[in-house]
Parts: structure tokens; C-alpha cells; sequence
């Protein structure tokens, strides 16, 4: 996100508001990079607090809660820490999404989880180990999802190449 919102705003903002999103975009960019210099943290640290009030020049006071606050301590964190890809969450909200899927009774919505994922976990292993035994009954999975052509084109020339590799 933080690389594609400058481009996003580049026609849509005058330039000084636009100046103070991108440069908070690049302060992100640099915290969550994979390495980080150590020696740029006190320098990242000074412009995060200057781009923050170049943001209060054409945001609303209404804009600035405690979370808008709070990328001032990330560098700090990072100083702590170490980088923060290390401590990222959206893996993991991600999937409770996919766990919130799997429960449709309301009443026990933990025992509609553990059912789903137990199957789900067992269709996998099902699919991963017995792939490659054979079938009885079941059309192989070459032959599924080849149509027929039409027979009013069976009878051009142009056509029927494709007909003969089918």
C-alpha cells in the first residue's frame, strides 16, 4: 500500500499535501523494510515527527487519534525489537478470517470450527497421499473438461486440425 498511494494521489491532491503522504509512505517503506540500518533510525525518527505535522497542515484535528500517534514510537520499536516483519499479524488475521468461514451454528461456533478444519485437514491429506492411485469409475482428469465441438462446425476445413487432437 505504501508504495502505491503515492502514485494514487499524484493527480488528485496539490502538491504539498501530496508531499506529506508520500513522505509518510516512504517512512513505512523504511520500517518495514527486511534490513534496516541502524544508523538511520535517530534520522527516521526526526522525520516521522516532521512529516506528522506537515499532516496536520491539510488533515482535520478529527484525524489524528492516538493511533496517528502511535507511528511515532515504531521507531523505537524497531530500535527494540528489531524489524517488524518479525512481529506482523496479517498472516494470522487472515487466516481467523478463513476460521470465521467455517461456522455456521451460532450456538457452538467453536465446535463448527474444529469440525471444519479437522475435515478440511483430512481431505488434504487424503488428496496429498493418494494422488496417484488409480480410480475405478472416474474419468481421468486428461479427459475432464474437453467439450465436443459443435457439429455445424465439423464440416469446415479450418476446424477440423482442432477435431483430430481431441
Amino acid at each position: 500500500m505504501q508504495q502505491l498511494l503515492p502514485v494514487a494521489i499524484h493527480s488528485v491532491l496539490d502538491k504539498p499535501a501530496r508531499y506529506a503522504i508520500t513522505r509518510f509512505c516512504f517512512f513505512f517503506n523504511a520500517i518495514c523494510a527486511k534490513t534496516v540500518d541502524v544508523s538511520k533510525l535517530d534520522k527516521l525518527e526526526e522525520d516521522v515527527v516532521v512529516t506528522l505535522c506537515l499532516l496536520e497542515k491539510y488533515f482535520p484535528p478529527s484525524f489524528f487519534d492516538i493511533m496517528v500517534h502511535l507511528v511515532v514510537h515504531l521507531v523505537r520499536e524497531v530500535r527494540l525489537c528489531g524489524p517488524i516483519y518479525f512481529r506482523w499479524m496479517y498472516s494470522f488475521e487472515r487466516y481467523m478470517k478463513v476460521l470465521k468461514g467455517y461456522f455456521q451454528n451460532r450456538i457452538r461456533p467453536e465446535g463448527c470450527i474444529a469440525e471444519r478444519y479437522i475435515a478440511e485437514e483430512a481431505e488434504e491429506f487424503c488428496t496429498e497421499h493418494l494422488s496417484d492411485v488409480n480410480t475405478v469409475g472416474v474419468p481421468s482428469s486428461q479427459k475432464m473438461g474437453v467439450l465436443k465441438p459443435l457439429s455445424g462446425f465439423t464440416n469446415t476445413e479450418e476446424v477440423l486440425p482442432y477435431i483430430e487432437e481431441i
